[in-house]
């Protein structure tokens, strides 16, 4: 992509209206635009961001077996009723009515809509277990929307459910899903601790949000530092041996990490870690709660019928965004992880004006893209200092500054984002050197 042909609207001054630095970032960077409180516009270079953080959510849930669908966003009041929901929500829920006056309201969640799924068409146990997902836009009325994405009203979330046929079948499900959070967040690159968690209004007696830890994280946590060396990938267990899984989870939860509501100061190891964090993920197994109120209910062995064990799974797919820069930014700007950037390389061309140059950045700008690399091409007439600025800013992880004065000597800048790191490398290296690195 060329600079000087693309859409990114960046500013130079600090948003007043952003109050941390994810927020701040995004609308400097030319990410998101908002439109009404707690809503925003995705702006090309935020959008390839959050379909990036899109497929590796997928890929996962692919992999775990879960099987993709994509519900509406506008649902019946009839079945939030049907499961005792549709008056304790509260105000959070957006309720309508739709030309006929029937009652509609915009999903904020989706545990009703997905149980009418099931019991629409499994009626045996033959047909379990079952694990359906989508990724699809939400909204909460928020009293109070703040800090960006982080805390929107409108937001793209992944959301799973479970169906098995008994308690030990859930719990394995559950597990899975846990193992699959582990192994999304680290395919991000950034580490997100899973920390027991109340139920809330969702229900249930089994519960972990997955927390990013980061010095301006929305809460206080307290993480036992053995969690910085773990094995958080489940690195050679498959998602359907039950004895690994199972002894995989119980090493892990046996771990020491807690959010301020939950902590206890008397059952706490000395080497704990007192810092912040951000949650990004939650998973629930909630039993019957739901499955019970709406009679979804399957044949067992013997013919009876059982009413089937449910788990509700989220990751906050918008709010990943706002998180990941949270844990990776400067005050120059954000610092992508490689798996999630908008682009792999920026190409600086300091000297538009200079055929030479603007040649060797054409050709390397070419050269990359047929190695499958995704580059961005300053191309523009700005100052040196404002395309240095603007590409620290947008946080591409490798930049490459090709300016006349070195191609005398056949070099070209060659800069590492995420350290500062700068070296003089040869034009003809450059390629070898970046297809290995970025890719």
């Amino acid at each position: 992509m060329r600079l000087s042909q693309y859409y990114l609207p960046t500013l130079k001054e600090d948003p007043k209206e952003a109050e941390i630095a994810s927020h701040r970032l995004m609308l400097r960077a030319g990410m998101i635009k908002q439109t009404s409180s707690g809503i925003y516009v995705w702006l090309p270079l935020g959008l390839r961001v959050l379909k990036k953080i899109e497929e590796i959510v997928r890929k996962e849930q692919n992999a775990s077996g879960a099987h993709e669908i994509l519900m509406p966003t506008i649902q019946s009041a009839d079945l939030w009723k049907e499961s005792g929901r549709y008056d304790a929500y509260g105000k959070e829920m957006l309720r309508i009515s739709d030309r006929a006056d029937r009652e509609m309201l915009y999903g904020p969640t989706n545990e009703e809509m997905i149980t009418d799924i099931f019991r629409s068409h499994i009626k045996s146990y033959k047909s379990l277990p079952q694990n359906l997902y989508h990724i699809q836009w939400k909204f909460r009325d928020e009293i109070r929307p703040r800090f960006g994405v982080m805390r929107g009203r409108e937001f793209l979330m992944k959301d799973n459910y479970s169906f098995d046929l008994t308690k030990a079948d859930a719990v394995h499900s559950y597990q899975k899903m846990y193992l699959a959070y582990l192994r999304t967040f680290a395919a991000m690159g950034i580490q997100a601790i899973p920390m027991k968690a109340d139920t809330g209004p969702i229900g249930g007696d089994m519960s972990h949000e997955f927390i990013v830890l980061a010095e301006t994280g929305e809460s206080d946590v307290f993480v036992d530092k053995a969690w910085m060396d773990a094995d958080l990938t489940g690195d050679g267990i498959d998602y359907n041996n039950r004895a690994k899984l199972d002894n995989f989870y119980q090493a892990l939860t046996s771990m020491y990490a807690a959010t301020d509501e939950k902590h206890d100061p008397d059952n706490a190891p000395d080497n704990l870690i007192h810092t912040r964090g951000i949650e990004v993920g939650h998973i629930f197994n909630f039993g019957t709660k739901y499955s019970e109120a709406m009679n979804a209910k399957v044949q067992d062995q013997n013919g009876d019928m059982v009413t089937v064990e449910m788990g509700s799974y989220g990751i906050g797919v918008s709010r990943l965004v706002g998180a990941i820069i949270e844990a990776n930014h400067d005050d120059d700007g954000i610092k992508w992880p490689e798996a999630v950037a908008p682009f792999s390389v920026g190409i600086i061309n300091l000297k538009p004006s200079d055929r030479d140059c603007t040649e060797a950045c054409n050709d390397l700008y070419t050269k990359l893209e047929k190695a499958g690399l995704e580059v961005l091409l300053d191309d523009t007439e700005d100052r040196g200092g404002t395309k240095f600025a603007n590409m620290d800013l947008i946080g591409i992880p490798w930049q490459v500054v090709i300016g006349p004065k070195g191609l005398e000597q056949g070099t070209v800048e060659l800069k590492k984002r995420a350290t500062g790191e700068k070296k003089e490398v040869t034009l003809d290296s450059i390629l070898e050197m970046l297809s290995g690195e970025a890719k």
